[in-house]
């Protein structure tokens, strides 16, 4: 048994307004009065990657009292990151193994320096493979970009662009009980490759349906959101929170 919270696309610009969206966020998981195993964070930390950026998260997350797992999104940068997230230092993708609650959790960096679409790649999907080999635990995997169309055009034209060959690592392993993402701004359940996919809505903003505006999709005004996933026996259930 697993209760994990999805948390995503906070993009700490050095506003008030986002940073206090998120401690909104923050500040309702603190005060929970019953136990989750980890906050996940699936990617866009910040809106251009700046090294104050982080630290400002960094401060923003503290109150959380159990592990805070993070992985990049487009708006971030590796470097950065890497020093102000996990106090590491490094090249190429930032791939994380976790083990909690029985439960592995494998955040995939799905970043394309330069664009807002994302792909895995081979060095990705070589890691993955490997992580998800040897063991029968249940498996949750983790990145920014979903692998499946949300029907948001403006999001469907840049999601996860090696989705076919992230769909032929999965396969292979059927421990996976859950894929988990951000970069929509919007609460989606979904499939893919048979696997659970669950999208957190977005802290900054919501990305509304080609049927809910006639403009700009992106809403400013409706309230900061997030996911709780809880994982028991073999099934997947995920309630979305708007606070």
């Amino acid at each position: 048994m697993i209760t994990l919270a999805h948390v995503s696309d906070v993009h700490i610009d050095g506003s008030e307004r986002n940073a206090a969206r998120t401690r909104q966020v923050v500040e309702y998981l603190a005060a929970l009065p019953g136990q989750i195993d980890a906050v996940l964070v699936s990617g866009d930390l910040t809106q251009i990657g700046r090294p104050v950026d982080y630290a400002e998260l960094r401060e923003i997350l503290a109150p959380l009292e159990v592990p805070v797992l993070c992985c990049p999104g487009n708006h971030d940068e590796r470097g950065a990151f890497r020093a102000g997230m996990l106090g590491i230092e490094g090249s190429g993708p930032i791939n994380q193994a976790h083990e909690i609650a029985d439960a592995s959790i494998l955040l995939c960096d799905s970043l394309i320096p330069g664009s807002d679409a994302g792909r895995l790649g081979p060095e990705t999907l070589s890691w993955l493979d490997a992580a998800l080999t040897g063991s029968d635990e249940p498996a949750f995997v983790v990145l920014h970009h979903p692998p499946v169309a949300v029907g948001i055009p403006e999001l469907d034209a840049i999601r996860l662009q090696d989705a076919d060959d992230l769909a032929a690592v999965l396969t292979r392993h059927p421990r996976v009980a859950g894929i988990l993402c951000g970069h929509v701004h919007a609460s989606v359940a979904s499939t893919f490759a048979g696997i659970p996919v669950r999208v957190a809505p977005g802290v900054k903003s919501t990305t509304t349906l080609p049927w809910e505006h006639t403009g700009d999709p992106t809403n400013l005004d409706l309230p900061v959101g997030l996911a709780f996933h809880h994982h028991e026996n073999d099934v997947l259930t995920t309630h979305f929170r708007s606070l």
